[in-house]
């Protein structure tokens, strides 16, 4: 018999993607036909470009699908890509969303217009993935039909992000894996360790990823008169990353905005304590001092206080990032997961071709 066919719509290079796309030809035998937009959105004259290719994609994917004959189509983002797949014309069609909400960044002019699209999207799909909790809420106010709704995370590899953990015990040994963009306040962390600088408290800190705020970054860093204790490692591969993570024994992630952080379970996977912003998209994953800490959006003074306590209640961590990989282990394993997810598409293509 043939493998079934999937054309997957996104970003293939994210690790998400990846991750998605990797667990479904592992677990469910399907073979991956993928397409992406090719402008990129971190200018403002790329973003006005990157609208007029999306404006055409829908000819290009009729064509891809012409040749390929997906049997279902999937995509992430509910704004976007998903838009795509809805009118795509292909049934199943299996859509993520990636945010909170997708509807980001809040101020812009487009909002209106996202919203009619998404709602498009979501009437269309046949099923809706939210990657975690925090995203049924905004499904929810958005009227979203809830039997097409699978409340599951992708889940990570347990086996790559093991808890051999190798950090310096007696140092705070601090990382951040986001990329370098205003939303992720990588600001905000920097302050709060020239703070810890300024009390003598020893640390090294890792930042991992690349974006447009890396040159402000490593000025502040300069200003702060933490540069010698704070590496920026780029853009890494993802399988050399839990090797950062392991050499970690904290996890710091400063978000405005959050809708499920594979970045955080990753860390909790590899015995990283937790410190992350207190906003919806945490709250779901970490009780304040319970398995990791919450803190207040744009506090970095908080912050510092919050890494300090932790650092200085060497039993309570070493108690909680154990629970915290039983709870991973239970709950976001990859080869779990990505099971669950592939044969739910093998249903939904069976179900869809009897019809």
């Amino acid at each position: 018999m043939n493998k079934r066919k999937i054309l997957f719509l996104g970003e293939s290079y994210r690790a998400d993607a990846i991750t998605w796309q990797n667990g479904l030809k592992e677990f469910g035998d399907f073979e991956i036909i993928s397409w992406e937009l090719k402008t990129p959105s971190d200018t403002f004259f790329n973003r006005i470009a990157r609208i007029v290719e999306f404006s055409f994609a829908l000819h290009e994917i009729k064509k891809l699908i012409q040749l390929h004959q997906p049997d279902m189509v999937i995509a992430e983002r509910t704004t976007s890509y998903g838009f795509l797949a809805a009118l795509s014309g292909v049934k199943p069609v299996a859509i993520a969303q990636q945010g909170k909400t997708d509807l980001w960044p809040e101020g812009s002019i487009l909002l209106p217009f996202k919203k009619i699209i998404q709602k498009y999207a979501f009437t269309k799909a046949t099923l809706i993935h939210a990657w975690g909790p925090v995203m049924k809420i905004s499904m929810a106010a958005a009227k979203v039909d809830r039997s097409k709704i699978m409340v599951l995370p992708k889940g990570i590899d347990l086996v790559k992000f093991n808890n051999r953990n190798t950090a310096n015990p007696d140092k705070i040994c601090a990382i951040v894996s986001r990329s370098l963009l205003p939303e992720y306040r990588h600001d905000v962390v920097l302050r709060a360790f020239g703070m810890l600088n300024e009390k003598r408290i020893d640390f090294t800190l890792t930042i991992v990823g690349d974006g447009k705020q890396l040159n402000n970054l490593k000025d502040l860093a300069k200003t702060l008169n933490i540069e010698n204790k704070v590496v920026f490692k780029g853009r890494i591969a993802n399988t050399e990353l839990p090797k950062q993570l392991q050499e970690s024994n904290f996890y710091i992630s400063m978000p405005v905005t959050e809708g499920v952080s594979a970045s955080l379970f990753e860390a909790m996977a590899c015995n990283c304590y937790p410190i992350v912003s207190n906003i919806a998209g945490n709250r779901s994953w970490i009780n304040h001092r319970k398995n990791g800490q919450l803190i207040t959006v744009d506090d970095a003074d908080m912050l510092a206080e919050e890494i300090l306590w932790a650092f200085e209640n060497s039993n309570y961590r070493t108690k909680t990032v154990l629970k915290n990989r039983q709870f991973i282990e239970e709950h976001v394993d990859y080869k779990i997961n990505m099971k669950i997810i592939a044969n739910k598409y093998h249903e939904l293509i069976n179900n869809a071709e009897v019809n």
